[in-house]
């Protein structure tokens, strides 16, 4: 289970004044912490901070049960409605042909039309290393083959291996 920052409840709270809302939702006013505790008690509820960075601290009278099992439900709607952004990789070489450039452009094509981000690399091995001006060109030509609308998301960089960088599709 996630673990967020605790919300204070009951004899947690000790601060001179907070301002309470009741079970229904009507503001009772600003008022101790002892008073707030003992109102809660009488109708067998917690108090429950709200707002701990309002002035004076927001707290409510409510099931503290219920007000976490809400919670949680609520973190899981919010990340089943987050967008997984998948990042595809293509690995060209150095001496890469051109037909399995074709092969290559087409499968940045096919990624970018699903609306994925791309991540095109130059590997370069052994001697390969001493040209890293002719590789950053090759990468760069490779970019412009790709004809469907993209954005550059990252520069061209240098990583021990090679050069790579990042496209996405123009929204």
């Amino acid at each position: 289970m996630k673990k967020g920052p605790l919300t204070r409840i009951n004899e947690q709270i000790r601060v001179p004044q907070i301002r309470v809302i009741d079970d229904a939702g009507n503001q009772l006013g600003v008022m101790t912490p002892v008073d707030a505790l003992r109102l809660a008690q009488e109708q067998e509820l917690d108090l429950v901070e709200i707002a701990p960075m309002a002035k004076p601290p927001v707290c409510k009278i409510m099931d503290y049960g219920k007000y976490q099992y809400q919670q949680s439900r609520l973190d899981r709607v919010n990340k089943a409605k987050q967008k997984k952004i998948d990042i595809k990789g293509i690995r060209i070489g150095f001496k890469t042909d051109t037909h399995d450039l074709e092969v290559k452009q087409n499968m940045a094509e096919k990624f970018l039309k699903k609306g994925q981000k791309v991540k095109i690399e130059i590997f370069l091995r052994g001697r390969e290393k001493a040209h890293q001006d002719l590789a950053r060109k090759n990468l760069e030509d490779f970019i412009k083959t790709i004809t469907f609308p993209y954005k550059l998301e990252q520069e061209i960089k240098r990583y021990p291996g090679g050069f790579n960088t990042i496209i996405a599709p123009e929204v």
